[in-house]
C-alpha cells in the first residue's frame, strides 16, 4: 500500500495472495445474504453484496480452504423486520441470531472448532452490539466488523473491525463530492457541521457554537436562506467537524474526506476505521470533548503548513474509503477485509 500515511506491512500484498472468506450459504431473503444498500447504513448491505455477488478472488466455496467464515446476516433488516417500534425491545434479534448460530454450528464443524473465533459478522446498525448478544460466543469471542465501534458497549479493538459509516443518499456519493475543489482553491469557512442535535456531543457543540461565529458555521439545521446546501459548506471549509451522535461512527467522516475538508473527531471510545494501518493523525484532527469550548483556539493553532499536510493526507486516504462496485484494490471493501485478515493472523498468535 503506498500511501504515505499508511503503515507498510506485506500482510495486504498476503492477504491479495492467499485470503479466503467462506460465506454460509444457510438462511433466508430478505433477513439473510441481503442488505440496505442506500442511506445511512448502506456500507452494510455493500460489503455483503460484494463479498456474496462481486467479481472476486476472496470467497471460496470450500469451506475447508477458508481462513474465516461469514455468517451473511443484516441487523439493520432485523430491525425492519423483526422490532416492534417503539418498543425498544431488541429480543428478536438476539433470538433470531441465535437461531441462526445454531443452525451453522449443528450442521457444519467449523464454529465449534475455535467458538466462532474465526467467524465474523457485518453491522452498521447502532444496534449490531446487542444483535450479537444473541450467542455468548459470537459476542465476546467472533469477530465484529461494525460502524458503532465503541469501547464502552462492547468493542474489543483487540478483535473487532471498525466499519466506516458512509451515507449513501438514494444508493450513490453525491456528484458534488466527486470533484473536491482543486488545492489551490480558497476555503471560505474554518469549520462547518450541521446535524440534529442527538447523543450527549451535539449538544456541547451546539450550546457553545450555533450561530455564533463567522468563522465556525455549526447549525442544527441549515436555513432556507443561506446561499450554500450541505456539501457546498463542506466543500468550502477548511475542517470538517464530526461529532458523534447516538452512537460514535458518523458519516460525516467519510464525507469530510470525500470533500478533502480535515475532520475534525468529536467523540469518546471510538476506535477510528482501519486505524491498524492508517496513521489517523496524519489527516484528521482529534479534540477533547472538554475542549469544545476552546475549538476556535484550537484549530487557529494549527499553522497552515501543517494544516496543507493534513489535507494532503485526506487526499491520499481517499481511496481507501470509495465504494467502487466493482470493487478495487485498495478501496473501502478491500480494507476492510484487510483489518479482517489482521484479525485472523492475531487469532493464529494466541
Amino acid at each position: 500500500m503506498d500511501t504515505p500515511l499508511t503503515q507498510i506491512t506485506p500482510s495486504y500484498v498476503e492477504m491479495e495472495k492467499i485470503f479466503k472468506v467462506y460465506v454460509y450459504p444457510d438462511g433466508d431473503l430478505p433477513i439473510v445474504h441481503d442488505g440496505p444498500c442506500k442511506d445511512i447504513y448502506s456500507i452494510e448491505g455493500r460489503f455483503l453484496h460484494e463479498l456474496e455477488f462481486g467479481v472476486g478472488r476472496f470467497r471460496t466455496n470450500d469451506p475447508t480452504a477458508a481462513h474465516v467464515y461469514f455468517l451473511p446476516l443484516s441487523v439493520t433488516w432485523m430491525v425492519k423486520y423483526l422490532y416492534t417500534p417503539n418498543t425498544y425491545d431488541v429480543t428478536p434479534l438476539k433470538h433470531f441470531v441465535s437461531d441462526y448460530v445454531r443452525l451453522i454450528s449443528t450442521k457444519y464443524p467449523f464454529w465449534n472448532k475455535t467458538h466462532g473465533a474465526d467467524h465474523f459478522m457485518v453491522a452498521c446498525h447502532d444496534w449490531g452490539p446487542y444483535a450479537s448478544d444473541g450467542n455468548p460466543f459470537l459476542y465476546n469471542t467472533s469477530i465484529w466488523v461494525m460502524c458503532n465501534a465503541n469501547t464502552s458497549e462492547g468493542f474489543n479493538p483487540l478483535k473487532d473491525v471498525p466499519l466506516p459509516e458512509i451515507h449513501l443518499r438514494g444508493g450513490e456519493v453525491s456528484p458534488k463530492l466527486l470533484s473536491p475543489p482543486p488545492d489551490n482553491a480558497p476555503r471560505r469557512y474554518m469549520a462547518f457541521f450541521a446535524g440534529g442535535m442527538h447523543g450527549p456531543i451535539r449538544p456541547i457543540l451546539l450550546h457553545h457554537w450555533k450561530n455564533r461565529d463567522d468563522d465556525i458555521r455549526v447549525y442544527e439545521y441549515l436555513p432556507k436562506d443561506i446561499d450554500l446546501d450541505y456539501y457546498s459548506f463542506m466543500l468550502n471549509s477548511k475542517f470538517c467537524l464530526c461529532p458523534s451522535g447516538y452512537e460514535v461512527a458518523s458519516p460525516r467522516i467519510v464525507e469530510s474526506i470525500y470533500a478533502e475538508c480535515v475532520p475534525v473527531i468529536l467523540s469518546k471510545n471510538y476506535t477510528l476505521p482501519f486505524s491498524d494501518v492508517l496513521r489517523w493523525e496524519g489527516f484528521s484532527v482529534q479534540v477533547d470533548v472538554s475542549d469544545i469550548p476552546r475549538l476556535k483556539e484550537v484549530l487557529s493553532a494549527i499553522p497552515e503548513s501543517e494544516y496543507r499536510k493534513l489535507k494532503h493526507g485526506v487526499k491520499a486516504v481517499r481511496r481507501h474509503f470509495t465504494l467502487n462496485q466493482p470493487a478495487k484494490r485498495f478501496d473501502v471493501f478491500h480494507m476492510i477485509l484487510h483489518s479482517i485478515w489482521l484479525r485472523r493472523l492475531d487469532i493464529d498468535l494466541k
